[in-house]
């Protein structure tokens, strides 16, 4: 006999997450939605419809959430092609890469000081008036200055005229700093330091010539050592004497001053162009006198062969007014000679490294004067130098 099947009991599926429950219950034990009405043929349970006419349409949360992501999908792919097309589409730029970068530790360099030079004070020049019997020597003296530098101030001549209560400006004297001597010095420092020197002051009616005479130095040295640009001495002007410098070695016997200039001496005999033949074995020069001569002051006459060359002359030193030039002067060639001499007084201020005598002048020289001397062929001549 065979046994009857046992019949199944009628279930319902969920329309919201579906899930199959019994027929019969009110609620799915899932989702908890709620049953209404019947159940459709088939298992899927019919929603009535709305009061609009629009049937009510219930999904399950796995699909209303898949609906959901491609609507945003779909939308956002709308929206970037349409983007696209108007060139609004801004390209993504790619991030640089960070990279490891070493850090230089920095030593901060010493600040080298600055050096502010700081400018000398320039002394204010000094005011005098000037006094009665007031010379530009004397007042450089007071002061202590260089008579150069009173007359560059004030912008006085060389002459230095000055009136009573005149306003003259005093430099003050300028400082020089002694510079630090060096191990070798120059050739220049060797011979200023080797340089013997002596001060002088400059006394009543000296000039610089005669200052330059007296100590046998030239007078350009003289200048250089004390900074001048003119050859004219003031009374109480300080200058230092170079002894190095000297050319000549004052005798004992020698004045050491000089008169006052003397005139030129007048030539008396022979008359300008005189002639002398064969016959005149010597001819004599004569000159009128300028006055009293010192016992250190000479008549100096030159006598030129002027046809027989420049080389050919006799210098000689009198104290007479008068000269013989000797017959061993006297042409040798059987034609005449132009002879030409002059007298101009000097003064013998010392001697040479030779012993030779040194003459400075002591007033214009005579005009020249000319004389012809014939002399005969076999005659013997001696050319002095």
């Amino acid at each position: 006999m065979a046994t009857e099947k046992p019949r199944s009991t009628p279930t319902k599926v969920c329309p919201s997450c579906g899930t199959r429950v019994s027929e019969s219950a009110p609620r799915c034990l899932v989702c908890g939605h709620q049953f209404i009405g019947g159940v459709p043929k088939g298992g899927v349970k019919t929603t009535p419809l709305t009061r609009g006419g629009i049937p009510e349409l219930h999904l399950s949360l796995p699909i209303a959430i898949g609906l959901l992501v491609l609507f945003i999908l779909v939308g956002g792919g709308m929206t970037y092609v349409a983007l696209a097309q108007t060139g609004r589409v801004a390209q993504p730029t790619g991030l640089p890469s960070a990279s490891t970068t070493a850090t230089v530790s920095v030593t901060p360099s010493p600040e080298t000081p600055t050096v502010t030079s700081t400018p000398q004070a320039t002394p204010t020049p000094l005011s005098y008036n000037v006094q009665s019997g007031d010379t530009c020597g004397g007042i450089a003296a007071i002061f202590d200055i260089s008579v150069q530098s009173l007359l560059l101030a004030n912008s006085l001549d060389s002459g230095c005229n000055l009136f009573i209560g005149q306003a003259l400006s005093v430099p003050q004297p300028t400082f020089t700093v002694t510079p630090i001597a060096s191990s070798t010095p120059s050739e220049l420092e060797a011979t200023i330091q080797a340089c013997e020197t002596e001060e002088y002051v400059v006394q009543e009616g000296e000039t610089m010539s005669l200052i330059a005479v007296t100590y046998g130095v030239p007078i350009e040295a003289l200048m250089e050592w004390n900074g001048l640009t003119s050859d004219v001495a003031f009374l109480g002007q300080h200058l230092t004497i170079p002894l190095c410098q000297r050319t000549f070695v004052a005798g004992a016997t020698v004045t050491p001053t000089l008169a006052p200039p003397y005139p030129a001496a007048d030539l008396l005999l022979p008359v300008d162009g005189a002639p002398f033949d064969s016959s005149a074995d010597t001819i004599t020069l004569q000159w009128s006198s300028v006055g009293t001569l010192r016992s250190n002051e000479y008549y100096q006459v030159t006598v030129v062969d002027i046809t027989g060359g420049q080389n050919r002359r006799i210098i000689d030193e009198v104290k007479d007014t008068s000269l013989i030039v000797p017959t061993s002067f006297r042409p040798t060639d059987g034609r005449p000679h132009v002879f030409e001499w002059s007298v101009v007084t000097v003064a013998q201020i010392g001697v040479d490294a030779e012993g030779l005598p040194v003459y400075v002048t002591g007033g214009p020289a005579s005009e020249s004067r000319v004389f012809t001397w014939s002399g005969s062929s076999g005659a013997a001549a001696t050319q002095t130098p």
